[in-house]
């Protein structure tokens, strides 16, 4: 079978050195909307925006953690994890975790640990979740947990795995904010390293069975989780302890992201839609966790 339970578990993990530098940082930033805040009057000079751009007071958003060093995202370092072969067309980030154990610096080398921590039977699908710990000389930075979803890869009798369905945010979202997404948006963040072609190639995106490329899903997740500490952490980046989402939905390049937010005291609860699709879900079970 294209997914060896066994195998994959008990491959060793792999390990090697990453690095980045202020030049990485911001282009993940402009990847994912710095400097195009429409709240903003001039957001291009706005000083808000300019700690994302501008190197002299650059601060780094948590979740570039996703994109440090080679950009692989964990999916596609998933992939090549030993007892793992599948069709990329088939693949699907199905969501994604972050812990933040220190602020990220600007620039830094770390050492990056993979290894396949659960396999999961869907029926339909497979699920694969890819651990990615970072540690520099001073200890951990961060730990990133990529939920791989193989259409068609289910179905050995293998364990379904816990549910990560979250009740509804009740009430009324404390803010809400629209982000507009630009029609070359895919094509700037994939040079953060996410070179899947199912983000610019129509003909590779049509045999995955979508009308146009979509954006990648960690776009989105980084314009949420911006859009959460702008809003509600009064743009201090070093407040995010950690970041879980579950990817609900596609989105294409020159949409809209409506990105609702209810403030439980230590947590950000989001939902994520697309406003042109009568709201259609992008981001569910979504929890920003703060100081």
């Amino acid at each position: 079978m294209p997914i060896d339970e066994a195998v994959a578990l008990a491959a060793e993990p792999r390990s090697g050195k990453i690095s980045w530098n202020s030049k990485d940082v911001q282009l993940y930033h402009l990847g994912i909307g710095a400097a195009a805040n429409p709240d903003k009057r001039s957001p291009a000079t706005d000083p808000d925006e300019l700690r994302y751009t501008l190197e002299s007071r650059l601060h780094v958003l948590p979740s570039f953690a996703t994109v440090a060093g080679n950009g692989s995202p964990g999916v596609i370092s998933g992939l090549s994890m030993p007892g793992v072969e599948v069709d990329l067309a088939k693949v699907l980030h199905g969501g994604q975790s972050l812990t933040v154990h220190r602020p990220l610096p600007v620039q830094g080398t770390a050492t990056a640990t993979g290894r396949i921590a659960a396999v999961y039977d869907k029926g339909k699908a497979a699920v694969l979740v890819m651990r990615t710990e970072v540690a520099d000389a001073e200890g951990p930075l961060w730990t990133n947990d990529a939920q791989i979803f193989v259409r068609g890869e289910g179905g050995w009798g293998g364990d379904r795995g816990p549910s990560v369905r979250l009740e509804p945010p009740t009430g009324e979202p404390d803010r809400t904010v629209e982000r507009p997404v630009r029609e070359d948006q895919a094509l700037l963040y994939r040079l953060s390293g996410d070179w899947n072609p199912l983000h610019a190639d129509p003909e590779f995106a049509k045999v995955a069975g979508f009308e146009r490329p979509i954006l990648h899903g960690l776009c989105t997740y980084g314009m949420t989780l911006k859009a959460v500490v702008d809003t509600l952490l009064g743009g201090d980046v070093t407040r995010v302890r950690s970041y879980d989402t579950r990817f609900a939905g596609v989105v294409y390049p020159g949409e809209t992201l409506r990105i609702r937010m209810w403030d439980r005291g230590g947590s950000v609860r989001v939902a994520v839609s697309a406003v042109e699709r009568d709201d259609a879900p992008v981001l569910a079970d979504t929890i920003v966790e703060h100081s």
